[in-house]
């Protein structure tokens, strides 16, 4: 299973809009890109493998595995990517301003079960982060 993360990028913070199979599933908050610097930065744009965890800070979330020069991103809760995030993505319901989310815990409640789904069918997770083509043409 593949989903797909379009981004777009901000001085604040990074918004995107995550996908499965060309379907929309919910919006993502990130830090700003700050070359990815460790708890400052969002990641690169590349493919990861997400894998299931469980924290007693996070509860149920997912890690996502081999980032470069990056350790623990996790797609994990939270509503304001400056307080909440150190480098990880949180899926939100709707996005309220750049870098900032609401009703985060029901967004991060589809995307586990559809992960969990496939982990379930003992299928890969793959997360592919690309840039939104739609930022491109509003510059034009």
């Amino acid at each position: 299973m593949e989903l797909v993360l379009e981004r777009s990028y901000h001085q604040e913070g990074t918004n995107g809009s995550l996908f499965l199979n060309n379907r929309f599933l919910c919006f993502t908050i990130e830090l700003p890109w700050v070359d990815n610097r460790k708890m400052e930065s969002c990641i690169p744009e590349d493919s990861y493998k997400l894998e299931a965890r469980y924290s007693k800070k996070f509860g149920n979330h997912l890690l996502v595995k081999n980032v470069p020069n990056r350790q623990l991103i996790l797609l994990h809760s939270a509503n304001y990517a400056k307080k909440e995030l150190r480098g990880c993505i949180a899926p939100v319901s709707e996005l309220v301003g750049i870098g900032r989310g609401s009703n985060s815990r029901a967004a991060m409640q589809k995307v586990l079960s559809l992960c969990h789904q496939a982990f379930d069918r003992k299928e890969e997770v793959v997360l592919t982060i690309k840039n939104s083509l739609y930022e491109h043409i509003r510059s034009i």
